[in-house]
């Protein structure tokens, strides 16, 4: 049975993911290196928390227990030793994972299962220096951590099928939708899907077919609004599959066909413009605007989740 959580790297990802786990009664230690990380992390999760009172979807009882189920420790050991299900969440840094699995080989228990929230790496590739395949598996959850249901789950061909089990379980106990890879593939399934539809957002944008405000409206307005509950194969079964026959075979030959990042991007990156983390990248960001959208972002997610908890309670 699954009580006590660690999750290594306290940063936004990090932060999220273990405040899932404490919300959902779970005890829960947040390892990192620096006490100043840790002072972020719990400022973060306190934020989010009240953020989730104003909407409705959470008691101040409940914060103040989700609060005491955290600990927070710069020492690695002390946060593993008891823990019966340990999350990686540090930065996408090969080298840093092997050295971390290492240390874990040495003070973690014999049947506690090691995961990771890598984005990037092949499970197969994170286990090459590592012991525990079988009680190896990485769970991708997907940014702001506590408010999207997704967690991708991919496994070892050592894994054990009861590991696999009991992270699934684990994951749909603290309100979550775990999908399971049935094969290792590059990017998963939903940043392959993601990463389809911006390349061909970019491309759009680049050949001048509307401006970038637009192009996001075509989403959010558009397939946006269904995918939150049809996705797109169920869609084309609604559709018809004779009528997406004659849409793939008109439309993807004119598809962008790039095997890298668009140009737009590259050109952006070498100049500085990162993004809201720099104030400026396809759009011009002030601090107090970023601050505002996110917590905008975040409203609306905390009513799509409490609008598809109701749509599965019905169901």
């Amino acid at each position: 049975m699954i009580k006590k959580i660690a999750i290594i790297g306290s940063g936004v990802m990090g932060s999220g993911i273990a405040q899932s786990f404490a919300v959902s009664g779970y005890f829960v230690t947040i390892n990192d290196i620096k006490e100043e990380l840790l002072y972020h992390a719990q400022n973060r999760i306190s934020e989010n928390l009240s953020l989730l009172i104003e909407e409705g979807a959470l008691t101040d009882r409940e914060k103040q227990s989700a609060l005491a189920n955290i600990t927070y420790s710069v020492d690695l050991e002390g946060a593993v030793r008891d823990a019966d299900f340990i999350i990686e969440a540090i930065p996408e840094v090969i080298d840093l994972k092997l050295n971390l699995y290492q240390q874990l080989e040495e003070i973690i228990k014999p049947d506690a299962i090691v995961a990771s929230n890598t984005s990037t790496f092949p499970i197969s590739q994170l286990m090459e220096k590592a012991s525990f395949a079988e009680r190896m598996v990485i769970t991708h959850f997907f940014n702001p951590g506590h408010l999207v249901p997704l967690v991708e789950i991919v496994q070892h061909e050592e894994t054990k099928p009861e590991i696999v089990k009991t992270t699934m379980d684990l994951m749909r106990k603290i309100g979550k939708s775990p999908i399971l890879l049935k094969k290792e593939i590059a990017g998963f399934i939903a940043n392959r899907l993601q990463t389809a539809l911006m390349r061909e957002a970019f491309y759009l944008l680049k050949e001048g077919v509307a401006d970038a405000e637009d192009i996001d409206t075509a989403i959010t307005a558009g397939p946006g609004f269904r995918w939150a509950f049809t996705g797109p194969i169920e869609i084309a079964d609604f559709g018809g599959l004779d009528t997406w026959q004659r849409v793939f075979d008109n439309v993807s030959p004119v598809l962008d066909q790039s095997k890298e990042a668009p140009d737009l991007i590259r050109d952006l990156v070498a100049e500085g413009k990162l993004g809201t983390k720099s104030g400026e990248g396809i759009f011009t960001y002030e601090e107090s605007t970023v601050s505002q959208k996110i917590n905008e972002r975040d409203r609306n997610f905390i009513k799509l989740g409490k609008l598809k908890m109701e749509k599965e309670e019905v169901l």
